[in-house]
């Protein structure tokens, strides 16, 4: 099977499925090994980009999908969907990243993490399929475990869950309020600079130095 027939079939099951297709998927597919698809999977992107075509293809998780490329969502939206486009509330957002960094987290941990009812806004999540239910935890009550979804990989640009920022490290003070370390470590490096200059002002106090003046004062003879 020549690579351009090869690449012409890949093409076909990414566009036909309009999904996320995982690559032992196209390995079955083709009758070919995971390295060979995938080395037709990059040339295919080659292609793509050479041409500066409008689709792309992107890796999500274990698997690729055919997209548009995002520089041309402002055209393609108002054709392709006439529902108005998701609006992120900062709590929906800050509810998102809970979910995005705590696979497998449910209802109850992520109120006591944000302090505040979340129904409505998971339930706004679901509905925009950001996240969705993975099972349910071995906890009493059985609550439902969430993680976010391809689209939510999808929407802010990476691929998995590798690949999100990292999270700045941070411990509670004794008013159990989020203090973040970088900060904390800014404030001791300067609060220890000022002390070095206290220090340096006092021992030039103490020897009758006058700061910022290379003299001594002596005392005046009698």
């Amino acid at each position: 099977m020549e690579i351009e027939n090869k690449k012409a079939i890949i093409e076909a099951i990414l566009f036909a499925c309009g999904r996320e297709v995982k690559i032992n998927e196209l390995m079955s597919a083709l009758e070919l090994g995971g390295e060979d698809v995938l080395n037709i999977i990059e040339s295919l992107k080659a292609d793509y980009e050479m041409n500066n075509r409008g689709i792309e293809i992107i890796k999500v998780n274990d698997g690729f999908q055919l997209t548009t490329k995002k520089e041309y969502y402002e055209y393609i939206y108002p054709i392709f969907d006439k529902r108005s486009k998701p609006n992120l509330t900062n709590a929906a957002l800050e509810t998102l990243s809970i979910v995005a960094y705590n696979p497998k987290i449910t209802r109850p941990e992520i109120e006591a993490i944000r302090g505040v009812n979340s129904d409505g806004t998971m339930y706004k999540l679901l509905e925009y399929n950001l996240i969705e239910a993975v099972g349910k935890a071995d906890a009493p009550g059985r609550p439902t475990m969430y993680e976010v979804t391809p689209d939510f990989y999808r929407m802010f640009g990476f691929s998995n869950m590798e690949e999100l920022p990292e999270l700045p490290r941070y411990k509670l003070d004794e008013n159990q309020q989020i203090v973040i370390d970088e900060i904390i470590e800014e404030n001791k490096e300067q609060e220890e600079k000022n002390q070095d200059i206290d220090n340096q002002e006092n021992n030039v106090g103490a020897r009758g130095t006058v700061p910022g003046a290379n003299r001594t004062i002596r005392p005046r003879a009698k």
